[in-house]
């Protein structure tokens, strides 16, 4: 149990991190947008058309009075009260697809007063579609909102519907977690908003973090006119890539006979944080540029360490590890299939370990990745892949790449169906992603730069900011949602996003986050936890 709620706290939604996904709105902008005459909400039971394709089962509207939200399940997605819920109106919705026997369930909230003329749909994590939770939170920031649970999992670490009794992959449930469902969800959304106020929304927005980062993403590629903004954070797209990767610590631990404990593991990330800290110009505990870190593991041999009263020293393994762990797979020619842990960022997700019956430690894969290669890979929901060798690894990679890049990888760079529609992508990310390497988003954002005319044209539609020291999808104090709001609505494109960041000795401070390629450099005086006293510079 503690292990599944690690993987959703770090996966994408956490109940103290809620407000990094699902960013307080600034009141001010509303005026772009356009409010609904109070005599014209009109929650009643309705019927709305069907997106191609698919068939509308059922439809519900209820009226609910203001009050506290206990949002369904257990904790990090559920379990938890979003309080002061304004009275609004509750659409749900099943959709259901023709020889597919899948029933979507998209639940629509509209405040029944204070409403911002705005349409947002919440992301999800792992392998929940959406999150009820957002679009509480939504709701109580003025927004007509909406999300979809696809028909598959609602507490994200359940796989079950990935294969059917006969043991193959439920192709029509894939399809509906990997674009389908998010493109119907804005069809349905935005019909219900308009049947409900007697009006369209002015704008429509995405914001999800994570799975609803790889979401938003798919969205700009294959859907590019549902939405005006999207906020896609910490994003996982090449999915089948980066899952299967994730694997990559365990693989390295395992060839090598030989797990480090967490304090080994720390010792290696203060040592580099230490080194690398400084580049920006001040001694925060905060690595501004992780690509310029290049401290050598191989320094800390023969190092002693404490650990719960037992003391360590490191060895020529265990630096290997960690070596392998920060470079990342490669195949048997050397080659890198994918990029690795980032420097600075907690190993404990990915390596942790198990005691068997004759107390031998093991292999604990982390649950996301270990569930997409046993359930969609293998297709063997009891295939363990705690052990696997460097060989087996290279074959999973390349099996996953083979069968799910078309349909789930998320990774075309051609954006330019979404930049001619108008739309503007915004991504924000830890560089101590701990689960998905933002090497990935860099990546993934050179590849659209290269395609479509360099740094300057896509940073007209798409920009991406990184955050020193932050974990994923863990970023506080953002204002990400009105930076979007205020690009989409007055063409006001944001140079930093304004953001909280935690330094080494636990001080809250308030910092510009640069965007890509820009890093942040300390001026030299000033107020260390004062946005005013740091720069953005190239790097």
């Amino acid at each position: 149990m503690k292990r599944q709620i690690l993987a959703l706290a770090t996966v994408g939604i956490t109940v103290a991190g809620a407000a990094a996904l699902y960013a307080v709105v600034d009141r001010s902008n509303d005026s772009a947008a356009t409010p609904a005459s109070a005599n014209a909400f009109n929650c009643s039971t309705f019927q709305i058309p069907a997106p191609d394709g698919a068939t509308v089962e059922s439809l519900t509207a209820k009226d609910v009075p203001a009050g506290a939200f206990q949002v369904p399940g257990s904790p990090p997605l559920g379990g938890y009260p979003v309080p002061d819920v304004p009275a609004h109106c509750e659409v749900t919705i099943t959709l259901t697809h023709p020889g597919a026997n899948d029933h979507a369930t998209v639940q629509v909230w509209l405040p029944e007063s204070g409403w911002n003329g705005r349409f947002q749909a919440v992301g999800g994590a792992a392998y929940a579609a959406g999150n009820i939770g957002g679009v509480a939170t939504a709701v109580k920031q003025g927004y007509a909102a909406a999300t979809t649970d696809a028909g598959v999992d609602t507490t994200g670490l359940d796989t079950s519907w990935g294969l059917n009794s006969a043991g193959q992959v439920n192709t029509a449930l894939l399809e509906n977690f990997a674009s389908r469902s998010v493109h119907e969800l804005a069809i349905v959304g935005k019909q219900v908003v308009h049947d409900v106020y007697d009006q369209a929304a002015s704008y429509a927005y995405w914001n999800g973090c994570s799975t609803g980062g790889r979401q938003g993403y798919m969205e700009a590629q294959k859907y590019p006119s549902d939405f005006n903004g999207i906020n896609a954070d910490a994003p996982a797209i090449n999915w089948n890539q980066f899952e299967v990767a994730t694997l990559w610590p365990q693989v390295v631990m395992s060839e090598a006979h030989t797990y480090p404990t967490t304090c080994e593991f720390n010792a290696f990330n203060q040592a580099a944080v230490k080194q690398c800290d400084p580049q920006d110009g001040l001694a925060d505990g905060l690595i501004s540029d992780p690509g310029r870190c290049d401290f050598d593991p191989r320094r800390l041999i023969g190092t002693k360490v404490q650990c719960d009263g037992k003391e360590y020293t490191i060895s020529e393994t265990v630096a290997d590890v960690v070596r392998k762990i920060w470079d990342g797979p490669r195949d048997a020619n050397g080659k890198q299939l994918r990029f690795g842990l980032p420097t600075g960022a907690d190993f404990s997700a990915l390596t942790a370990g198990a005691t068997d019956a004759n107390g031998i430690t093991t292999g604990a894969p982390f649950t996301v990745p270990a569930q997409w290669v046993s359930t969609f890979v293998q297709k063997q929901r009891s295939f363990d892949s705690a052990n696997l060798t460097y060989a087996q690894f290279d074959r999973i990679f390349q099996q996953a790449r083979s069968e799910y890049d078309s349909i789930i990888g998320t990774s075309d760079p051609d954006l330019s169906a979404f930049r001619d529609a108008g739309g503007k992508l915004l991504t924000w990310q830890g560089d101590a992603d701990q689960l998905i390497p933002t090497a990935g988003t860099i990546d993934y954002r050179k590849r659209v730069d290269a395609l479509l005319g360099g740094t300057t044209r896509v940073d007209d539609f798409y920009r991406v900011f990184l955050a020193p020291g932050v974990a994923h999808c863990a970023l506080t104090g953002s204002n990400d949602m009105t930076a979007l709001t205020d690009w989409v609505e007055h063409g006001k494109a944001p140079d930093v996003l304004q953001a909280t960041l935690t330094t080494a000795t636990g001080q809250t401070v308030s910092r510009d986050i640069c965007r890509l390629p820009f890093v942040s450099r300390y001026t030299g005086d000033g107020d260390p936890a004062s946005p005013t006293s740091f720069r953005c510079v190239a790097p």
